[in-house]
């Protein structure tokens, strides 16, 4: 696959990107350069690697779920910034 100035300018474009002739040449460059880089993935014989969705094998980093005694209603109401019959007090969003 090859990028052409043309489709520089096409993206440019719709990223409301305005760029010079220099610009517009460099980025073609660069992507072709990026292009050619992983071509070269095609090269490998890739027949026996297993397809993954993430390089490292990570199956669940979550911490297991603990039941436990929740702050007491008293010291939750000491960092509101206003409360009324033991409940937080928020300015009304609806009429």
């Amino acid at each position: 696959m090859t990028i052409h100035v043309k489709d520089v300018e096409h993206v440019a474009k719709l990223a409301r990107l305005n760029l010079n002739a220099e610009e517009e040449q460099m980025f073609t460059e660069q992507l072709n350069a990026i292009l050619q880089y992983a071509e070269k993935l095609n090269e490998l014989n890739t027949d026996d690697v297993e397809p993954t969705t993430h390089v490292l094998h990570l199956s669940n980093v979550m911490r297991e779920d603990e039941v436990r005694d929740s702050l007491p209603i008293e010291k939750v109401l000491l960092n509101a910034p206003d409360e009324e019959d033991g409940q937080i007090k928020v300015p009304a969003v609806l009429e």
